[in-house]
């Protein structure tokens, strides 16, 4: 009987639970599949920490391997070290990965060669449909003539190298900062990254541990950054960073242990990327992120696109326009000296070297930043997600001084405020952000909405 994949197959990557959705057998198909959508002559596999990653990334190995695929394992790293090897090698790569998820969650992201996303779009439908074909004993393309070799190789130094190279790091003052990994792989990647610098680093869970033993892997959630902030208090750090289970995303948080929003950190990095590239460039922002990053970015002579939410989405965007830099709402920033792909670890080391490089606190430095108030994203669980939509439009339409979008859910636009409301692609919600001038514009606005919403 064929597998059914529809509810493991997301819009960007592989993701369920092992071994009731998914296994060793199936990651073998997986392999065998992305060999034959990538055509590829060899690829690069790595994984993170979880207890069923390594069995699940030489499953998948042997699946290639037996297609005539050379396979290249990088074994235990972040997803941002896989996309370093796919691009530094040349090579499409598979990470092993749930990201955030819980311990039973096992997943994969995958990408072609140079790190270039591979979506629903762009092969995943292709390889979705490859195994529920050879999953029911339907006939699979003859083995290889040859066999594919499965070697080793450290690539923790040489991505290390490669981002310490991108960030100007010569005139940082000594800092104390206050990481928390999550037990994901930022325990993995920090030490070796961080080395060199003039950094105190106070580790908090550092140990690689797939069952999440301290808390969830992620750091959007408030409650998982709580041990963060008191440490941060507690031994007068200058700052915290957050990873999350894979690494790929960072969070901060300012001396004084509040969260700093990733759109401030988003317009902090562009003034800092369009300033090395000589006050030139394109920067990509999702239509969350605040009113003060499209304004920063042309203060500093770039150019702002905005776009939908998702790295698929900005990772195309990033290729079209040769932007030099994107950031999300959600703590994914985007490089184009990373090929394109998202990096939380080169958002830190800006971070690090944009408060090291003057003598005031990383809360004044964000200030400039952080213009407007936000309500943060909030989830309202609806029966009818387009029948909600649809009339909170109404509710808006025609009013005067009021601009609707419809580029990704319901944007409403007026002179002083703005709202996104837009359905989840995975449960019955719908997810409001708000934004304002001022906080008491910003609470009227949201409740409006709200009412609306959850009449």
């Amino acid at each position: 009987m064929a597998a059914d994949l529809s509810q493991i197959v997301k819009a960007y990557d592989v993701r369920g639970v092992v071994p009731d959705q998914w296994d060793e057998s199936l990651a073998e198909l997986f392999g065998a599949a992305f060999a034959q959508v990538t055509n590829a002559d060899a690829i690069v596999t790595g994984h993170d920490m979880r207890p069923s990653s390594p069995g699940l990334s030489r499953a998948f190995a042997r699946g290639a391997a037996a297609r005539g695929v050379d396979v290249t394992e990088i074994g235990l790293c972040s997803t941002d070290q896989l996309y370093f090897a796919s691009g530094q090698l040349g090579l499409p790569g598979a990470m092993f990965t749930a990201s955030h998820n819980p311990a039973q969650y096992n997943g994969i992201k995958m990408c072609r060669a140079g790190a270039a996303p591979v979506g629903q779009d762009t092969g995943l439908a292709e390889i979705r449909a490859l195994v529920e074909e050879w999953s029911a004993n339907a006939p699979q393309t003859p083995p290889a003539t040859r066999t594919g070799t499965i070697t080793r190789r450290d690539t923790l130094t040489d991505y290390a190298a490669h981002l310490l190279s991108l960030v100007d790091l010569a005139s940082m003052r000594p800092l104390k900062v206050v990481v928390d990994a999550g037990n994901g792989m930022g325990g993995h990647t920090v030490p070796t990254v961080f080395a060199s610098l003039p950094l105190t680093v106070v580790p908090l869970y550092f140990e690689l541990d797939g069952t999440f033993p301290n808390h969830e892997a992620n750091p959007l959630d408030p409650k998982n950054i709580v041990d963060l902030q008191a440490k941060v208090r507690e031994t007068g750090a200058d700052l915290g960073l957050a990873f999350d289970g894979d690494a790929d995303r960072c969070f901060v948080v300012d001396e004084r242990g509040e969260g700093i929003s990733p759109s401030a950190i988003t317009a902090l990095v562009a003034a800092r990327e369009l300033a090395r590239n000589g006050g030139k460039g394109t920067v990509i922002h999702n239509l969350i992120t605040s009113w003060s990053v499209p304004e920063v970015v042309k203060e500093n002579g770039g150019t702002p696109v905005r776009t939908r939410v998702g790295h698929s989405f900005i990772k195309e965007e990033m290729a079209r326009t040769g932007a030099i830099f994107g950031g999300e709402h959600s703590a994914h920033y985007y490089f184009r000296d990373f090929w394109n792909a998202d990096t939380g670890m080169l958002a830190a080391l800006h971070v690090l070297a944009a408060l090291g490089g003057q003598e005031g606190t990383l809360s004044d430095l964000v200030a400039q930043y952080d213009r407007y108030a936000s309500s943060g994203e909030i989830n309202s669980t609806v029966d009818d997600q387009a029948g909600r939509l649809a009339a909170v439009r109404a509710a808006y339409t025609g009013r005067d001084g009021i601009t609707i979008d419809e580029l990704d859910g319901l944007t409403v636009t007026a002179a002083d405020w703005w709202f996104n409301l837009r359905p989840s692609n995975t449960e019955p919600l719908l997810r409001l952000n708000v934004e304002a001038r001022d906080e008491s514009t910003m609470v009227k606005t949201r409740d409006e909405a709200l009412a609306l919403i959850r009449a």
